[in-house]
């Protein structure tokens, strides 16, 4: 099969890393993958770098150009953003292909135009049961679930030692999080939950990964209460998930969440999860695979994280309950091959 992947993110957040670990595997199994994106984006440098032909636009009138001329030539057109989707919709007139949306948010969807685009994707996916709620909403019930994916993560030594030099971690224990600086990941209640741990104990670091619009902000509420020496910022990192090897807790404090991929990298990792309730991340931490609280409260995630400071005799028995489920459930290939039989039998139900 020829398929086109389309995202037109900026930047390089948990659906561009599926997207692109969606096309490495597609290319692994033979067929042939492109990208269309946004020029200058994270997503279009890295595509480029290993090999993928890319066709990159600044604006709306390209996408809308290629896919209007070019769209035809290809098999499959799977949009990874609500924005593609729309483009791809808007020009089925011309290019006449399968139309595949996953859904990897679960934020409430409003409005005719969406309900329209919605309906008139050949398959929508959602990455978990709160994604596809979002969509019955619409009225749209036909959804495929196939959850996201992640590849076993493989500690890097030499980096995890450095960065624990750089930043001062000195021996403390380490609690960490992987997420956008954004309203949707609630980074300020974040603060105020490491604050609260902080007033009981001080043999740990907080260290955040990871880059946003909130930044400024964010750091202000460190310093205002008195965190400069605890709460860390390390920023954005490539392979973040090689450094999880310096982690005791991972944390998630998201208000919404489509499912939570930097939880599966800890879950491989065997780190021990505090999170909030948020979308799908009830789902993923089901079954004890972590600590839930509700979410915007700072108090109980503040409780949850200090429970799994304190290393009790059952946190063995969550991490391999987690890395038994992530193993199973949410492996690169079991992903790929279930879009990839739905791509198929698109193709021959458009022949």
């Amino acid at each position: 099969m020829k398929i086109l992947e389309m995202d037109f993110e900026a930047g390089w957040r948990g659906g561009e890393r599926q997207t692109f670990l969606s096309m490495q595997q597609f290319r692994a199994e033979g067929h042939q993958v492109e990208l269309l994106c946004r020029k200058g984006g994270m997503i279009a440098e890295r595509a480029r770098a290993e090999g993928y032909a890319v066709h990159d636009y600044r604006c709306l009138l390209g996408v809308l150009s290629f896919l209007a001329v070019q769209g035809e030539g290809y098999d499959i057109l799977h949009a990874q953003t609500g924005h593609m989707l729309s483009w791809a919709v808007l020009t089925k007139l011309f290019h006449q292909k399968p139309v595949v949306y996953s859904r990897r948010v679960a934020f409430q969807l409003r409005g005719l135009l969406t309900r329209y685009k919605y309906r008139k994707a050949d398959q929508v996916v959602a990455i978990s049961e709160a994604c596809a709620d979002s969509v019955r909403a619409l009225g749209v019930h036909d959804i495929m679930i196939i959850p996201s994916a992640v590849l076993p993560v493989v500690p890097d030594a030499q980096r995890i030692a450095d960065l624990a030099q750089r930043l001062g971690v000195n021996g403390r224990k380490v609690v960490a999080t992987t997420s956008a600086l954004a309203e949707d990941k609630d980074p300020l209640m974040l603060v105020d939950a490491i604050a609260a741990v902080r007033k009981q104990r001080d043999d740990f670091v907080f260290i955040h990964f990871g880059a946003g619009a909130m930044e400024a902000e964010v750091r202000a509420r460190v310093s205002a209460l008195g965190l400069a020496d605890t709460f860390l910022f390390a920023g954005y990192q490539q392979q973040v998930e090689a450094l999880f090897g310096l982690f005791d807790v991972f944390v998630m404090s998201s208000r919404e969440e489509g499912l939570g991929s930097s939880v599966l990298d800890a879950f491989s990792a065997r780190i021990p999860v505090a999170s909030t309730d948020a979308g799908g991340l009830k789902e993923v931490l089901a079954d004890d695979r972590g600590l839930l609280s509700p979410v915007a409260d700072a108090t109980a995630l503040a409780l949850n994280i200090a429970r799994l400071l304190d290393k009790p005799t059952w946190i063995n028995t969550m991490t391999d309950k987690a890395h038994a489920y992530v193993s199973s459930v949410h492996s690169v290939g079991t992903m790929a091959n279930a879009y990839l039989n739905l791509f198929t039998q698109l193709q021959r139900a458009s022949r």
